[in-house]
């Protein structure tokens, strides 16, 4: 497994409205929670010993979450312009502390169960965790097939990878979205997948929060 990985947490969560216009998405509570805070704390117990997050908007109240926590390993606030500059652009500014090789990715805004320390520490370009595809997400955006991710099929990417720096050569950190660069490593083959099938939630909105918090009965 990966002793690198990054959170992203630069999002604006317009969804999450009006939760988000003074709280950012990754620092809402979940059971008292916040999702930042855990997703450290899982990462810490699977053995990461560096992690750098990403924030863009309310960045100062992500910067002062990092700054007074006791997180037991090193943790790296890498800030973003306002806007964001995206998934690709906000891992490229952040490459020289994520290291020469494979580090693990991880969306701020998602609750789960998932044991980061069966990643794999070696990937050709990519290893995808994926998930049955839930609710507001019906037709899935990826396949399965010997252990290769495919461009199309049942399952949804869960917000958990672990990524190759080689994927981003070339790249400056202007504003860039991940996903056609991953399609493109799947083309060519060299995108691996598991799939995990326990708890997922993509805390995407206020009524997915309240679900989410019901099913775990502190709401």
């Amino acid at each position: 497994m990966p002793e690198v990985a990054m959170l992203l947490a630069a999002g604006r969560g317009k969804r999450m409205r009006p939760l988000t216009d003074t709280t950012p998405k990754p620092l809402l509570p979940v059971c008292g929670e916040p999702l930042l805070g855990r997703h450290l704390k899982h990462l810490r117990t699977a053995g990461v010993r560096r992690v750098v997050v990403n924030g863009a908007w309310l960045k100062e109240q992500i910067e002062a979450f990092l700054a007074v926590g006791d997180w037991g390993m090193e943790v790296i606030f890498s800030p973003e312009p306002p806007g964001g500059l995206e998934t690709a652009g906000g891992i490229v500014r952040a490459l020289p502390w994520l290291g020469e090789r494979p580090f693990i990715v991880v969306n701020g805004d998602v609750w789960t169960d998932f044991d980061f320390s069966c990643l794999p520490d070696r990937v050709d370009a990519a290893h995808l965790v994926l998930v049955p595809s839930p609710p507001h997400n019906p037709r899935g955006d990826f396949g399965l097939e010997n252990g290769k991710v495919l461009p199309e099929g049942p399952f949804t990417f869960a917000g958990i990878s672990v990524l190759s720096p080689e994927l981003f050569a070339g790249l400056d950190d202007r504003p860039a979205p991940l996903a056609p660069l991953l399609r493109t490593a799947m083309a060519q083959g060299t995108v691996t997948g598991c799939l995990h099938e326990g708890m997922w939630h993509d805390v995407g909105t206020p009524e997915r929060l309240r679900d989410l918090e019901k099913r775990l009965g502190c709401a």
